[in-house]
């Protein structure tokens, strides 16, 4: 039979295709079943049974698919039934199976017009004929089976006519699924029928036959759930003619609420640039409310207004009907499944798309009307915080601007206080769009209800969102509004946080120029809190742009003035500055005091903002100081504190997840990087996508090309320094991987120049990439060499000594003003070795150095260098040495996923001939001691710590301990992958006469 041919590929629904294609395996063998598949319109089910179909169909099912047709109060009888014979009758392959069944031939008759007056021949017949004719159909499908098992597709049952329910029945319950067939056996058939969910009201003639049918232990009923957000998002994007950008792609998904159908709908108005709904989705949902009663029809308009949820109270005040009335109008609209009933007393609509087309169905007057009696309401309940966001909304809609003004400014202190600045930004644009539209004298007043003033707390807002050149934006907006005669600490406070907006978007030079003027507006004596925050925020700046010696000044300076002033959070701020600044800065135990005591006066002050920044600078230091596996402590506490505070979109805490990611990638957790970087990207504004950057570090590491297409996308958009780096690191390191030292080269010198500061201080981060590039150089001077171009090999090693240069220079000097510490150097081991390769050759010297740099913390670095240190000990001769890093390296790619770095490892084995000299190395080479050995090679045979006990005569608290060595020792998280891993790295030999 022919199948439906889908466009889009398909996406998601693993869990649903297994159920549905073990009912066809056990059909296959002989197991009749049948399985209901529910779900709303749209949501899929025509596509699951095409995918399901069409795989029946590839191993040698017989397919038949019926369709049942909304004919209103006419139906044909046996539709889908007369559809089925009506395929195998113009299929010669079915002729002979259909001649032996005449009696079905009269279900042909109905559909072409020959049925008696009343359109069911077994009615007309009386209850003999209608039991023969469906004995008669279950006859032809066991026959069909017999010759291939069978799967009978019937879609649409809510639209299916009382014959073709009755006729459903019959077979499902008394007909073929229940009986033997002819042989003893079951008869190798599948039904999969589907129905609209949301068409079935408490009325619905379908209803009772499926209460029935899903008490049949041959019949399962499978909901089809709506598509998860990724899933949708995969989708869209499967539908693009041209690169939707990423925020409407966000919007589509949650408008869409998991609708595959929906999600095209508005993909493709999306495309077509259209605005709202697209007019055919809306008739769609429209048509369902237009079969409703007036009065329900009324519930759903007034309910539209309200929003997407209304409780019933609110409801009826607003619609002024008896309480009979309105519970009958609203059992009509949940009983179509347009609203659903809460258990809190609300009433919900079941998808928000159906609440935009009711909603934009109303004349523009009932709209307002509607919205001030709701605005009218809420207020009448007393102005409760919680309903100010509520009360704004309806009285904008219906135009009372003074009242929305003042509820908008009401929502955003709410907003502030449960710490939600996304919300609290929104509030505030609000108001500041409304300022000018109410008069003068009706505009609220006291102290921060100046229109500067907003501006500034929306500006702080929009930071604390993640929306960083909003904040820019709406700070040089309260600027133009500080005239000449302004008071000088406003004006120096719009100053010196206009700087800190331009910081947090890598302008310094401009933060620098600002932060002066501010400070210069206002003296230092009498001393000031304003005076204290512009010096704050100068040091900050000057420190960007080199000027360390005028931000250590300040600095001590503003300190000893903000203690006089006893302003902890002031204080707090400046020892964290300090420590960056004093001696060998925040990664030496001077450093970290400062950062501590910072702290705990920020968490004095309870200024969460500033306690991110000393928790962040903590996290960094130990980094930078070498010891990775110290930073998670603090970076939790910071998150956590991000968390409480509703600041997790903020610059430090975005900071903080990137190192978090990039920590668990360097200790060898990619699996943990790659859960954690999840739950991060649901919350993770536009701006802060640099923070999931490590994923793209493990996507490129084990071999995954959209690693490279994300870090591309980093680079779109507005310039944004984190996000460079992270593409920078990625597209080099590609570029080199996949031997293009051109690109690489180029990719190292772009990415350099990019994060240059304003100063002309390069990035900390050119050791790395120049470590990165140089592979590549290395292996093309090499390659040359061996090819015997001497001309091409000098010139690659002229570019490795102009890279190397520049590297050097950063290592010793990097952004601190000091040298670097061990994670630079150990870049620069491998850097040095590299250049030593481009110009000569491998050096085993240097790669052991490199190896030794590397050995505190990144694991899959580590790896690396041992592979070119194997490398080089077999160019030297010294293969069992070469053969004992490169299977330490291979371990580690393995224990990782790193399939590229094992197929290079296992190339090295190949090509020098190694896994000999493993063999011979391995008693040497082995983590394990004699006795883990052997515990280990009963740990192959399945045996338990009190069998390994008896065999070994040890205790079995002995043996478990023996056994959680091993399990250290090989990396493994259980006996199973140990065993796995033991076998892998040949520490156990198979069993003899084991097969391969």
């Amino acid at each position: 039979m022919s199948q439906t041919v889908f466009s889009t590929p398909f996406i998601g629904r693993e869990e649903e295709l297994a159920r549905l294609f073990g009912v066809l395996e056990r059909a296959r063998d002989g197991e009749a079943r049948a399985v209901l598949l529910a779900g709303d319109a749209g949501v899929g089910k025509t596509r699951v049974l095409g995918e399901v179909a069409a795989r029946a169909a590839q191993s040698g099912l017989t397919v038949l698919t019926g369709h049942c047709v909304d004919l209103g109060d006419v139906g044909l009888p046996y539709l889908p039934f007369t559809e089925i014979l009506g395929a195998l009758a113009a299929d010669e392959r079915f002729a002979a199976v259909l001649s032996a069944h005449p009696l079905v031939g009269r279900l042909l008759g109905a559909g072409s017009g020959g049925a008696p007056d009343d359109g069911d021949p077994a009615r007309a017949a009386g209850a003999e004929g209608r039991l023969r004719l469906f004995e008669g159909m279950a006859a032809l499908l066991a026959d069909l089976s017999r010759a291939a098992p069978l799967l009978l597709v019937l879609e649409d049952l809510h639209w299916a006519d009382q014959s073709s329910r009755d006729l459903l029945r019959f077979l499902l319950s008394r007909g073929f699924l229940q009986r033997p067939a002819g042989d003893g056996r079951g008869h190798r058939l599948a039904v999969l029928a589907s129905y609209r969910a949301d068409d079935l009201h408490r009325r619905h003639p379908l209803r009772p036959l499926l209460a029935e049918l899903v008490r049949l232990p041959a019949v399962d009923r499978l909901e089809l759930r709506p598509l998860a957000d990724a899933e949708v998002t995969r989708l869209v994007r499967s539908l693009e003619e041209r690169p939707l950008p990423d925020a409407t792609v966000r919007g589509i998904v949650a408008r869409a609420e998991g609708n595959a159908f929906y999600a095209e709908e508005l993909s493709a108005a999306a495309c077509a640039e259209a605005g709202g709904m697209p007019s055919g989705l809306a008739d769609l949902l429209l048509i369902r409310v237009e079969q409703l009663p007036d009065a329900a029809q009324r519930v759903l308009r007034t309910a539209a207004v309200a929003g997407r949820r209304v409780e019933h109270a609110l409801l009826r005040d607003a619609m002024g009907l008896p309480e009979d009335e309105l519970e009958s109008a609203l059992r009509e609209a949940v009983g179509r499944r347009l609203l659903a009933a809460g258990d809190d007393g609300t009433y919900a609509f079941r998808h928000a798309l159906a609440r935009e087309a009711v909603y934009a169905d109303l004349l523009p007057g009932e709209r307002a009307r509607l919205h001030g009696a709701f605005a009218r309401l809420l207020a009448g309940r007393g102005r409760r915080a919680e309903t100010a966001a509520e009360r704004a909304h309806h009285y904008r809609e219906s135009h009372d601007l003074l009242e929305a003004l003042a509820a908008s400014l009401e929502a955003a202190d709410h907003a502030q206080h449960v710490g939600a600045p996304a919300e609290e930004l929104r509030h505030l644009e609000s108001v500041l769009d409304l300022w000018e539209s109410v008069p003068a004298e009706a505009l609220p007043s006291g102290e921060g209800a100046d229109r500067v003033t907003l501006m500034l707390r929306a500006s702080a807002a929009a930071a604390h969102a993640g929306e960083a050149h909003r904040a820019v934006s709406l700070t040089r907006s309260a600027l133009a509004g500080v005239g000449r005669d302004a008071d000088s600490e406003l004006a120096a406070r719009v100053r010196y946080t206009l700087a800190g907006t331009l910081m947090n978007v890598d302008s310094l030079s401009a933060a620098f120029a600002y932060s002066s003027e501010a400070l210069a507006m206002i003296p230092a004596e009498p001393p000031s809190p304003t005076w204290v925050w512009a010096a704050a925020t100068h040091v900050l700046a000057a420190r960007q742009v080199g000027d360390s010696v005028t931000a250590l000044r300040v600095a001590r300076q503003a300190l000893d003035v903000a203690e006089r002033l006893d302003m902890t959070d002031a204080r707090a701020d400046l020892l964290v500055s300090l420590a960056n600044l004093e001696g060998e800065g925040r990664r030496s135990p001077e450093g970290r005091a400062r950062l501590e005591e910072a702290r705990a006066l920020a968490l004095l002050g309870g200024n969460a903002s500033v306690e991110m920044r000393a928790l962040f600078t903590l996290a960094i230091g130990a980094y930078e100081a070498g010891e990775p596996q110290e930073c998670l402590p603090w970076l939790a506490e910071g998150l956590d504190r991000a968390r409480r505070a509703g600041l997790l979109s903020s610059p430090y805490p975005l900071e903080m997840r990137y190192l978090q990611l990039l920590v668990l990638y360097t200790l060898g957790r990619w699996d943990e990087c790659l859960r954690t970087a999840a739950v991060d990207l649901a919350v993770l504004p536009a701006s802060g996508g640099f923070a999931v950057g490590p994923t793209l570090y493990v996507a490129l590491a084990r071999g995954e090309r959209s690693g490279v297409e994300r870090a591309r996308g980093l680079l779109e958009g507005r310039f944004d320094w984190m996000a460079t780096l992270v593409a920078g690191i990625v597209l080099t390191d590609a570029a080199a991987s996949s031997g293009d030292p051109e690109t690489a080269v180029a990719r190292l010198r772009s990415s350099v120049e990019s994060l240059t500061d304003e100063a002309g201080t390069p990035p900390d981060a050119t050791v790395r990439l120049t470590a990165l590039a140089l592979t590549a150089v290395a292996d093309a001077a090499a390659e040359a060499r061996h090819a015997g171009d001497e001309a091409t090999a000098r010139r690659w090693a002229a570019v490795a000594a102009e890279l190397l240069e520049p590297a050097r220079a950063v290592a010793l000097r990097g952004g601190t003003g000091g040298p670097q510490g061990p994670e630079g150097r150990a870049w620069l081991a491998r850097a040095e070795a590299e250049g030593a390769w481009a110009a000569a050759g491998p050096d085993p010297a240097l790669w052991e150095q490199a190896v030794a740099a590397f050995g505190r913390g990144d694991v899959y670095e580590l790896a690396r260098c041992r592979l070119r240190y194997a490398q080089a000990l077999l160019s030297a001769g010294r293969r069992e040495e070469a053969a004992a890093e490169a299977g330490a390296a291979r371990e580690t790619a393995v224990r990782l996923g790193a399939g590229p770095l094992r197929e290079r490892v296992d190339a090295l084995v190949r090509r020098g001939r190694l896994a000999g000299a493993a063999a011979d190395a391995r008693d040497r080479a082995t983590p394990l001691t004699a006795r883990e050995r052997e515990v280990l090679r009963l740990l192959g045979l399945g045996r338990s710590n009190r069998q390994i006990g008896e065999e070994l005569f040890i205790s079995g608290k002995t043996a478990s301990v023996h056994v959680s060595n091993i399990l250290a020792k090989l990396g493994a998280a259980s006996r199973t992958e140990a065993v796995a891993i033991a076998y892998r790295e040949r520490l156990l030999e198979p069993a003899a006469g084991a097969s391969d």
